[in-house]
């Protein structure tokens, strides 16, 4: 049965935020697929994708989703390109509510700003953000989080979590 609550979105959308506060009201554990395939590597993520490339990377994360879809009533922060991989996005539906949240450019530019650590911000992540838009699209369930605080994001998601009687 599907039980989990899934998160995607490009980076900057405010998955583990509001991931968080999601399985905080819930009573669900929180897991951030980037922080397991951190610990499955045992480095970071512009480590591995120095050391090995980004095909490698997307290689873990898949096998992270797989692994992540099989719990049971928890909140799950996927990476902002890991549900781009239609296998991931699959798996993802099939174990839970899964949802997008979207961010403006503008609002990524604000919320990354001085942040390191993040591989794909050294490109045009603009471009990236406009590439990734499709794949987003087809995610079912929509919520745009600009211009709104993390706690009425988690509101939103948790009344669509019981509105949607998917819970057990």
């Amino acid at each position: 049965m599907a039980t989990n609550i899934v998160l995607a979105g490009f980076m900057g959308a405010g998955k583990t935020t509001v991931g968080r506060l999601v399985a905080h009201r819930l009573g669900w554990p929180f897991v951030d697929a980037d922080d397991e395939i951190v610990a499955r590597a045992g480095m970071s993520i512009p480590e591995i994708f120095a050391r090995y490339g980004e095909a490698h990377f997307r290689q873990i994360e898949r096998e992270v989703c797989a692994e992540l879809a099989r719990r049971e009533h928890t909140v799950i922060a996927t990476g902002g390109g890991a549900l781009v991989d239609e296998t991931n996005l699959k798996t993802m539906l099939a174990s839970g509510l899964v949802v997008c949240l979207r961010v403006s450019a503008e609002a990524v530019a604000e919320r990354l700003e001085g942040q390191e650590g993040r591989p794909l911000l050294k490109g045009d992540w603009r471009a990236l953000l406009e590439r990734r838009r499709p794949a987003y699209d087809a995610i079912p369930y929509q919520i745009d989080t600009t211009g709104k605080s993390p706690e009425a994001v988690a509101d939103e998601i948790v009344t669509l979590w019981q509105t949607q009687n998917v819970s057990a």
